[in-house]
């Protein structure tokens, strides 16, 4: 069976985790009757086994199937300068087998189950699933921490494995100008932080990469007490338990290695860098370093995050909204298209981005300038309750239906657990964000949007070269 990794960024993992799932519960706040309360038999519900890996069960038992999630606090950030892109390619050996579980079968066995299985790699953790009947549970569990604690495959296998990643790296980011312009971008916000490195790697590091560093990684990081296991979905929360320490819970104790703050120095003046790229169209993007959601103690930087998170949806939240209507509509537009992100939560800074691509006859300049023009404009005016009242709702129908999917339950669950957040993390989260006013998002818009937290990304395009064919995935790619 094909593995398609997926390597998730981590400015899309603020809609696709906190930001986006949030609006699920905001959808609350315009319900006239309050909801009513979950049953204590479906709350999620976490434990601690005596090797000190976490276990948090959901059960949903709506219809027979399970999901099954191993949670790593490793990801790129967690590598080390020269071998970039080892945490992803050590989620691609996963795949390559056990002393029990020979090369390619793994997966192979959990379709046979009536599953599927795929794995991600962030900057912030790596993980791996199981889709099945939750019948066929406990199979699924003896399969994963079996090749957690025993994976081991041959250096040939590494070599072949390698290769894929490499063409994986040249499909994805050096075929993609768009791509190549926000890799280049994070290089040159972060100085310290090693969210500057790409979770693909930089290529000269996949050249240079041993089958040694990433078993390294592998022996340094996937330590039990640095792993979680979800369980969302048809299933008894004490079954689990006992499967869990049954299968996992003999795992040998390893103590996590101490981690090193690697702490961003403060930004004192703006950045700029013009990047050249064959490419169609011109790009422009705009990162501003705010502070990140760290905790529920009531801080004004977590105060701050909410507030910014909320902005960004009044700018780009719904079809129509703001950046949309101001800068690709009508005669004097000045854009294609223009966005608006912010990086919420995660275990490294984060960013406010606005991005842009010219209309025909405009500058990269111009959307620049328009672009925080309309930041400005909040900071002088504010924004009505109306607008606040819209992005509070707007996605509440796709954000309820997203979390029917045992999937996205688990997936919250996991992430929350990354984040060192309690297991009502997204609830609470909810909360806070049904409490931000027009006056706060009014705040931060003159608050965090100057020169010396600004670093510009521009993308001046090349011809293209018209005798390059597209990239196709190798056949390698199996796991």
């Amino acid at each position: 069976m094909k593995h398609k990794t997926l390597t998730l960024n981590p400015r899309n993992l603020t809609r696709l985790g906190a930001t986006c799932l949030l609006w699920a519960t905001l959808s609350t706040a315009s319900a006239q009757a309050p909801a009513a309360p979950e049953s204590s038999s479906s709350q999620a519900q976490q434990f601690t086994l005596a090797n000190g890996m976490s276990l948090i069960v959901k059960p949903d038992r709506r219809a027979p199937t399970a999901v099954h999630m191993l949670w790593l606090r490793a990801g790129s950030m967690d590598e080390v300068d020269g071998s970039s892109g080892v945490a992803h390619v050590l989620e691609h050996m996963l795949f390559k087998g056990t002393p029990s579980v020979p090369v390619g079968e793994f997966s192979r066995r959990v379709a046979a189950l009536g599953g599927r299985d795929n794995a991600f790699t962030s900057l912030d953790y790596t993980g791996y699933y199981q889709q099945i009947p939750s019948a066929r549970l406990a199979d699924v569990m003896a399969l994963e921490a079996d090749r957690f604690a025993n994976n081991q495959w041959p250096d040939e296998e590494f070599r072949k494995e390698l290769e894929v990643v490499k063409e994986e790296r040249r499909m994805r980011t050096e075929d993609n100008p768009r791509a190549l312009l926000h890799e280049a971008l994070n290089a040159a916000v972060f100085v310290a932080s090693p969210y500057r490195r790409p979770i693909v790697g930089w290529m000269s590091d996949l050249d240079a990469l041993t089958p040694e560093d990433a078993r390294a990684y592998y022996q340094r990081w996937y330590v039990p007490a640095n792993a979680a296991v979800v369980v969302a979905g048809d299933v008894d929360v004490a079954d689990v338990r006992r499967l869990a320490e049954k299968y996992y819970g003999n795992i040998p104790a390893r103590v996590v290695p101490e981690r090193k703050p690697r702490l961003e120095p403060a930004q004192t003046g703006p950045k700029r860098i013009a990047f050249k790229a064959p490419a169609e169209q011109a790009m422009v993007t705009l990162a501003f370093k705010v502070p990140s959601f760290q905790s529920f103690a009531g801080g004004q930087d977590e105060s701050d995050a909410l507030a910014l998170t909320v902005l960004a949806a009044v700018l780009d939240g719904y079809s129509g909204a703001r950046l949309e209507r101001a800068l690709t509509q009508g005669p004097d537009r000045v854009a294609d298209s223009a966005g608006a992100d912010n990086g919420l939560w995660g275990r490294g800074p984060q960013l406010f981005m606005l991005s842009g691509v010219p209309a025909r006859g405009k500058t990269a300049e111009q959307v620049e300038t328009a672009l925080r023009a309309q930041v400005a404009r909040i900071a002088v005016e504010g924004v009505t309750e109306a607008e606040l009242a819209r992005v509070k709702t707007q996605w509440v129908a796709s954000a309820v239906y997203k979390l029917d999917s045992v999937f996205n339950q688990a997936r919250e669950l996991g992430t929350s657990w990354v984040q060192g957040q309690p297991l009502d993390a997204h609830e609470r989260l909810i909360e806070r964000l049904r409490a931000v006013t027009a006056q706060q998002v009014k705040t931060v818009a003159s608050k965090y949007f100057g020169d010396d937290q600004l670093t510009v990304a521009q993308l001046l395009p090349q011809p293209l070269n018209k005798d390059s064919k597209p990239r196709t995935a190798q056949a390698g790619s199996r796991h």
